[in-house]
């Protein structure tokens, strides 16, 4: 088994690199084992944003990889195809359509569904397809009810031996794994058990990664928050519970809010912790101030009604691109444990591009697949049947590349801006 990741020296616990390396093709090879080198991925979602970067990451990190570009409009596929290089092409696929998802996975080795929002999604059409066509399954869904109606598929996708991970891209993705080495830390170096969890994440305006992202936001603010405190499940109010948090040098203290995010039920379950929240904040400071407006003013039913959200994202989306110029697309997660016996830990990644880290993150979790990490099922990031304990610390090295910021298992004083201000005085 290698060494876990939080017995890195100093070097390899705080990795610092520019974001121009990262843009550039400086970034580290990986050797597939000999049976999944030359696999075909197939990227849904593939002309968009958040799946554009990862198709563009999974090139980079092995170039020997066929890359199928997954979408609906042919134009921007060829595009996509002429920036990936020749071993990429084109499918025309819809995630709506039995036949043309089966279709297109009948030779591909596994699928990436990053073709979101996935809030409101009744069906987990991708991932039935991919049993049915034995298919290995990645998904970047940031949605509760979602992600635990995948994991219902789990001895179906057993029966078919297949591997499949749910709401693996940064967060929730890269976030819960890290949740799960400083759980592990904890209860291996100090012999103490965990006692609060707290996901805290922030980006400058939309991270750069376009309508889905607005989307995904706006029908949030429709569903109620479920939070865990000290073992029992409340539920609050979306975008309230404001915190003030420290998210260290180059993004410094930020405001964020309660959100229901698929991380806190998951990480409360698998890692056995009693009191888990997440929290998101956005810049500049008004888009925090409208979001909050909006969950005041306008009625849930609204909010959670997909067309309507649609029209809203219609709306906003040229004023948002337009602020994004200035805002840049800095993000930033801090996840804060707190244990029985007084110990408090960190981990905090920061990267001063959104659309860079997401693809990133998820081409990581998408190459430990690949290299046969993951058991047959359907898994969460966190649980060791989905990343293998020993799989961590490559996992996270690889999610990290470029990032201005990587801290893992570290106290918060070590990377805050004002280590006085160690308190936040909050229970969930």
């Amino acid at each position: 088994m290698a060494p876990s990741l939080l017995h890195f020296k100093t070097a390899a616990a705080v990795a610092m690199a520019s974001a121009k390396a990262a843009e550039n093709d400086n970034v580290s090879r990986v050797q597939l084992p000999d049976k999944t080198r030359n696999s075909r991925v197939l990227v849904l979602g593939g002309t968009g944003r958040v799946g554009g970067s990862t198709a563009t990451a999974l090139s980079k990190l092995c170039p020997d990889l066929r890359i199928v570009v997954g979408g609906r409009n042919r134009e921007k596929g060829a595009a996509m195809v002429a920036t990936l290089g020749k071993n990429s092409e084109f499918a025309e696929v819809n995630i709506n359509n039995k036949d043309s998802l089966e279709a297109a996975l009948s030779d591909v080795d596994l699928v990436v569904h990053a073709a979101g929002p996935f809030q409101q999604s009744q069906k987990c059409t991708v991932l039935e397809a991919a049993i049915e066509t034995q298919t290995a399954y990645l998904d970047v869904c940031d949605d509760t009810n979602y992600a635990f109606r995948a994991k219902s598929f789990k001895d179906r996708a057993v029966d078919a031996n297949i591997s499949a991970i749910t709401t693996g891209g940064i967060y929730p993705g890269v976030s819960n794994v890290t949740a799960a080495e400083l759980v592990h830390a904890a209860r291996s170096e100090s012999k103490t058990e965990p006692d609060r969890l707290r996901f805290s994440y922030y980006t400058a305006g939309s991270g750069g990664a376009g309508p889905t992202i607005l989307a995904t936001s706006f029908l949030l603010l429709g569903e109620e928050v479920v939070a865990y405190n000290k073992g029992q499940k409340i539920k609050l109010k979306p975008f309230t519970g404001m915190l003030n948090v420290d998210f260290g040098k180059g993004i410094g203290k930020r405001d964020v809010y309660l959100l229901n995010l698929p991380e806190v039920r998951s990480a409360h379950e698998v890692l056995e912790v009693p009191t888990v929240s997440a929290r998101f904040g956005t810049a500049p400071f008004f888009w925090n101030w409208g979001m909050e407006a909006m969950t005041n003013l306008l009625p849930a039913e609204f909010l959670r009604d997909r067309s309507k959200v649609q029209q809203l994202v219609e709306w906003f989306d040229p004023l948002v691109r337009a602020v994004d110029g200035i805002a840049g697309e800095r993000v930033s997660m801090r996840v804060d444990l707190e244990c029985t016996n007084g110990r408090s830990t960190l981990a905090l990644f920061s990267h001063r591009r959104l659309s860079v880290a997401v693809g990133n993150a998820t081409a990581a979790f998408a190459v430990a697949i690949l290299e046969g990490s993951t058991q047959p099922g359907v898994w969460f990031p966190e649980e060791p049947e989905g990343i293998a304990v020993e799989a961590r610390e490559e996992l996270l090295k690889r999610a990290a590349e470029g990032a201005i910021a990587f801290v893992m298992n570290k106290p918060p004083w070590m990377v805050e801006t004002d280590p006085k201000e160690l308190g936040l005085g909050i229970y969930v």
